[in-house]
């Protein structure tokens, strides 16, 4: 009963703790998404902005467009391809963010308590720079005449340039590049936590390492892979600064086609349908890994 009483007279100290963060979600997140909502059902203006009057053109456009002598819809699968290949990049950056970052996150783990601030510091001080300067730096890096290009020509591995730029490789270079630290951090965050002895038992009764990663290390820190795998895939689906620049413009993803919309095709309720179809697909992720993690 005392406890009862007790939570009571918390409880608007727990809601006024936490009300400045509610506000914040509300006017910044909730708030902004209901305008997007909202446009997806409107008609376009003729330059720009929205015509008040309920449509569901912008929906219809995604799968369908419009013959101009007969007016009949017509399936189209442009804007399909443009969502495939963005999970697709997405899905390729996540896998190869954790192959590197499984590992990595592993070795700092395993290092002396007393230096494992600095190896994630060596991690995350490349992040420390805007993504458009990192990005630009890599394609010099990657271009016919870049560094990477003369390196391997004066090894005599290549005789002439490789086409790295402007490619789906570079694409997922670059993807892979902006978002490793969000594998990492999770993941080491996940094995800090390990009892490492584990292991050396494992291999003690004569597992292999092969044997000891599979069946006992990566089963004992899956929330940690989820979360990194989650944080990678996620932003890596509505990332437009990597296939933008990297990519040339042939490479267009979700965030481009939604950026496309709202600035020069002036299309804003395609663009805000775009998005809301895009956050469902990532809330209904969200959802199927909340719902496996709790099955666990």
């Amino acid at each position: 009963m005392l406890n009862k009483l007790k939570q009571i007279k918390e409880a608007p100290i727990r809601y006024g703790l936490v009300s400045p963060s509610l506000l914040m979600i509300g006017v910044f997140l909730l708030i902004p998404i209901s305008i997007v909502f909202v446009y997806s059902f409107l008609q376009p203006g003729t330059y720009g902005g929205v015509e008040w009057t309920f449509s569901l053109d912008a929906y219809k456009q995604f799968l369908f467009e419009e013959d101009f002598i007969t007016e009949e819809l017509q399936f189209t699968s442009a804007y399909l391809e443009i969502f495939v290949r963005s999970f697709s990049q997405a899905a390729i950056a996540t896998f190869f963010c954790f192959i590197i970052g499984f590992p990595t996150a592993y070795f700092i783990a395993t290092r002396p308590i007393h230096t494992q601030s600095l190896w994630l510091f060596a991690i995350t001080i490349p992040y420390w720079v805007n993504l458009l300067v990192r990005t630009i730096a890599m394609l010099f890096i990657i271009r016919d005449q870049g560094p990477l290009n003369e390196f391997l020509m004066y090894l005599n591995f290549i005789d002439t340039p490789i086409k790295l730029a402007y490619t789906p490789f570079a694409v997922s270079l670059g993807l892979f590049y902006s978002f490793l630290p969000f594998m990492v951090l999770p993941i080491y965050t996940a094995l800090s936590r390990f009892d490492m002895s584990l292991l050396t038992a494992a291999h003690d009764l004569y597992a292999s390492r092969w044997a000891a990663l599979r069946h006992v290390l990566i089963p004992s820190v899956p929330h940690g892979i989820y979360a990194g795998c989650l944080l990678v895939f996620i932003p890596s689906i509505g990332a437009f600064i990597a296939p933008d620049l990297l990519g040339g413009g042939k490479q267009l993803m979700i965030g481009n086609l939604i950026a496309l919309q709202f600035q020069g095709s002036r299309n804003w309720p395609f663009g805000a349908a775009a998005a809301i179809i895009l956050l469902s697909f990532i809330l209904i992720t969200l959802l199927v890994f909340s719902l496996r993690k709790k099955g666990e």
